[in-house]
């Protein structure tokens, strides 16, 4: 909206010109929807805790966070709403990627919020269950990856590319690309999902992984950095800076709120719409093994669960003394802030070394 303004201004305005540069307009993105997280942050706050719309702790989990209960949940409304919003005013609206993710993220943000809803309703941990859970976000996704597989109009669009080697990419068919699109996406939203079991948790690692795939989208969009770097162009990729630049500003003013001890948490309407996000944005930019590797925080928490419930069923033994891996450390003695600080650490590496994956081809 304010894109389109400005861009019209221009013809008129000279100095109005430096709202065309995508990093320009990916700073405005950041600081606008940082700012609307602060300012409605309060707000929600105290409407959640009057309506008692609070976390209903596992009793089987660490007991340390029996003393969490109650505490205002769902605020991963507020993550959303400065998201979108601000992607709404910075991104170029005809530009069809910016309504992908945002549908997509939305679209999980319900699903999540429902289950939320439900939990709360009947005070029981399991929600909507994991089964209609997995039907809604199957939907959203195959929608998502048909969406883009139809409007794709080159090559570079559907192939997939191997990080360090320099020609290694493949043309994919189309049940290929829907089910690596499906897969990117639904798994994506429930490791994030799964990680978010601490204060302040999952919400940096996804403001790290967010900025990582903006650099991502932006040479990937750029006919000649994509060029030098032996990536395919994507003609308007360059777009997702806005929408990841939103994801790590309204991140970041969640974070003033749920780092420890936490204010409010972002319950499943955050962490499922966040890392749906995560994951449509990596499909846009054909850079899936990418966030692999700078999600890497997310894919050991997931597998943490997966190898605890297979080693149970198949030995009857536990490899961790709780799952995901976060609460493994909890209960060997490792206060909750050490946790959260270490495996943000452990995040930003990751990133790190998703960047670099850029100059080893």
């Amino acid at each position: 909206m304010l894109y389109w303004l400005f861009d019209q201004l221009a013809e008129y305005f000279n100095a109005l010109n430096v709202f065309r540069y995508l990093t320009f307009r990916g700073i405005c993105s950041v600081i606008t929807a940082l700012l609307l997280a602060l300012m409605l942050g309060p707000k929600m706050i105290r409407k959640l805790t009057d309506r008692q719309i609070g976390q209903t702790v596992r009793t089987d989990g660490p007991q340390s966070h029996l003393q969490k209960s109650g505490t205002p949940t769902m605020g991963g409304a507020l993550i959303i709403l400065a998201l979108v919003l601000s992607t709404l005013l910075w991104a170029d609206l005809t530009n069809h990627y910016v309504w992908i993710v945002v549908f997509v993220t939305i679209g999980f943000g319900l699903i999540g919020w429902y289950d939320d809803y439900l939990k709360i309703k009947h005070k029981n941990p399991r929600g909507i269950g994991s089964r209609n859970k997995f039907l809604g976000q199957s939907l959203i996704a195959v929608i998502a990856g048909l969406w883009l597989y139809a409007t794709a109009e080159g090559p570079a669009e559907t192939q997939f590319i191997l990080p360090i080697f320099k020609d290694a990419t493949f043309q994919l068919g189309f049940v290929a690309y829907l089910v690596l699109s499906y897969l990117v996406i639904v798994g994506s939203s429930n490791a994030v999902n799964l990680t978010d079991g601490l204060d302040g948790l999952a919400i940096m690692p996804t403001v790290l992984v967010a900025g990582g795939l903006a650099v991502f989208c932006y040479l990937t969009g750029n006919v000649i950095f994509s060029d030098y770097l032996g990536i395919p162009y994507i003609a308007g990729a360059g777009e997702m800076i806005i929408f990841c630049a939103a994801i790590v500003g309204s991140g970041l003013g969640f974070l003033w709120f749920n780092t420890y001890p936490a204010q409010v948490f972002m319950g499943d309407v955050g962490a499922l719409s966040l890392g749906a996000a995560l994951g449509v944005v990596a499909v846009i930019a054909r850079q899936e093994i990418a966030l692999f590797i700078m999600g890497g925080l997310f894919v050991v928490e997931t597998l943490s669960v997966i190898i605890q419930v297979a080693s149970y069923k198949l030995i009857g033994k536990r490899i961790f003394r709780m799952a995901p891996l976060h609460h493994h450390f909890e209960l060997k003695g490792w206060p909750e802030p050490r946790v959260i600080v270490r495996f943000w650490i452990i995040s930003l590496m990751l990133v790190l070394v998703g960047l670099a994956t850029l100059k080893l081809r």
